[in-house]
C-alpha cells in the first residue's frame, strides 16, 4: 500500500505555483483547466486513501507520513508529517469534491473575463 497522503495538499500547492508563473500563459481556458484538474487530481488521491483505510481492520485505521523530526531532544520529539483517519478522510472528500466542482463550474462563469487567470490563482 503506497502512502499518498501527502499528495492531498501538495497538488493544489503545486497548481497554485504554475499558476502564479505561468497563470497568463496558460490563458483563458487552460488556467481554469489547470486549476480544476490539480483540484480533482487531489480529490482522486483522497478516493484512494479512503479505500486504503476501509482495507485496514478497523482499530488500525490510521495512516500516518512523517516528513521529518523537527524537534529531537532525548525521548521527546516533535515529527512533521501527516495523519489520515476517518474524520480526517471525509472531511478532505468533502473538500476537495466540492472544490473541484466549484472550479469546474467556474471555468464557464468567468469565460472572457480579463482576470481569468488571477481568479483561478485566488480560487
Amino acid at each position: 500500500m503506497m502512502n499518498l497522503i501527502w499528495l492531498i495538499p501538495c497538488l493544489p500547492l503545486f497548481g497554485f505555483l504554475v499558476l502564479l508563473v505561468a497563470g497568463r500563459k496558460l490563458g483563458d481556458p487552460g488556467a481554469g483547466w489547470w486549476g480544476t484538474g490539480v483540484v480533482a487530481a487531489s480529490f482522486l488521491v483522497v478516493v484512494k486513501v479512503f479505500f486504503d483505510l476501509l482495507a485496514l481492520p478497523e482499530e488500525e485505521r490510521s495512516l500516518t507520513q512523517t516528513l521529518f523530526t523537527w524537534i529531537p531532544s532525548g525521548s521527546f520529539k516533535v515529527s512533521i508529517g501527516f495523519l489520515a483517519d476517518p474524520l480526517s478522510i471525509l472531511m478532505c472528500l468533502f473538500i476537495t469534491g466540492i472544490g473541484a466542482l466549484i472550479h469546474l463550474y467556474s471555468i464557464g462563469y468567468m469565460k472572457g473575463d480579463e482576470k481569468f487567470s488571477k481568479f483561478f490563482l485566488y480560487l
